[in-house]
């Protein structure tokens, strides 16, 4: 009788111990994926640093040549100073919804504004020429390609994170332990432009 309890006990025992490792298992990989992101949003926010360290002197090289286009001078600075307050809000929570969304619209509110400086200072011929501005541009490019590198990294972490933590059964551990669904950063274009439409007619 007492040998039947004690084997009932250390079974007890054994399953109490597995279910706690299986627990603190998956616990652990929730930490891990959601670290996994965040260190991908830091990524991002060096080449984001990067790219806004760079538009200042674009704008001071330009200046020099477009002196009637304050405007849209005025407008990349002003979008610059937009994009490095989301990024800021976005670092202090990665992830989180609100702060991907205002990010996401400041970097395109930005993307526009360089757009238009870049269209504007075609039509300054020794502007193009410049051998500073061209450096700028050059750098300013292969800065937006990093960046949309580290973008698409942080979407899949993030993506693998929300997945890891809505499949059964982490989603039981998720929901009581505070992991919350992180947000993609999805930049938003400040005005959506229409395909070209083709008539043959």
């Amino acid at each position: 009788m007492v040998a039947v309890l004690m084997m009932v006990l250390l079974v007890i025992l054994v399953v109490v111990v597995v279910v706690a490792l299986w627990g603190v298992g998956i616990y652990n990989g929730l930490v891990t994926s959601r670290n996994g992101y965040k260190n991908a949003f830091a990524q991002i926010d060096v080449q984001l640093n990067r790219r806004y360290d760079l538009i200042p002197n674009l704008v001071e090289v330009a200046k020099g040549y477009m002196k009637h286009e304050s405007e849209t001078l005025e407008a990349v600075t002003a979008a610059r100073g937009a994009a490095m307050s989301g990024l800021s809000a976005a670092k202090a929570n990665p992830g989180d919804a609100g702060a991907m969304q205002q990010l996401g619209a400041a970097e395109g509110q930005l993307g526009g504004a360089l757009g238009r400086l870049m269209m504007v200072s075609e039509s300054y011929p020794d502007l193009k020429a410049n051998q500073t501005m061209m450096q700028l541009s050059e750098e300013l490019t292969s800065t937006e390609n990093k960046v949309a590198f580290a973008r698409q990294a942080y979407n899949d972490s993030v993506m693998s994170y929300n997945n890891h933590r809505e499949v059964f059964p982490a989603s039981m551990i998720a929901g009581s332990s505070g992991f919350q669904p992180a947000a993609l950063l999805e930049i938003t274009e400040p005005e959506k432009r229409e395909a070209v439409k083709v008539s043959f007619s």
